[in-house]
């Protein structure tokens, strides 16, 4: 019997559980979905709803503070700005 794991979505006890609502923001004509983990707070994940690729990334606050949408959209516009226009993925 194969201990190796099986290609697929992860089960669902590893899946982040988000505290509310997500938030959708566009920033520079891209699209964005923003969540907050449940358990986690001060972390948050950002999924980038309009690029070519299933691709985001991820903030963790120190001390759980909030993000406020000012600084959402200053963490998107960084993103953004490290992207390689030409592969749609972050530059080497």
């Amino acid at each position: 019997m194969s201990t190796e794991p099986e290609p697929g979505r992860a089960p669902e006890h590893t899946r982040p559980r988000y505290a509310e609502d997500p938030i959708v923001m566009t920033v520079d004509g891209q699209r964005f979905r923003i969540h907050e983990r449940a358990e986690k707070p001060g972390e948050y994940d950002f999924d980038w709803l309009s690029g070519p690729h299933d691709y985001g990334f991820g903030i963790t606050r120190a001390a759980g503070s909030a993000m406020t949408l000012p600084e959402m959209e200053e963490a998107i516009r960084n993103f953004l700005a490290e992207i390689d226009p030409a592969t749609g993925y972050l530059r080497d």
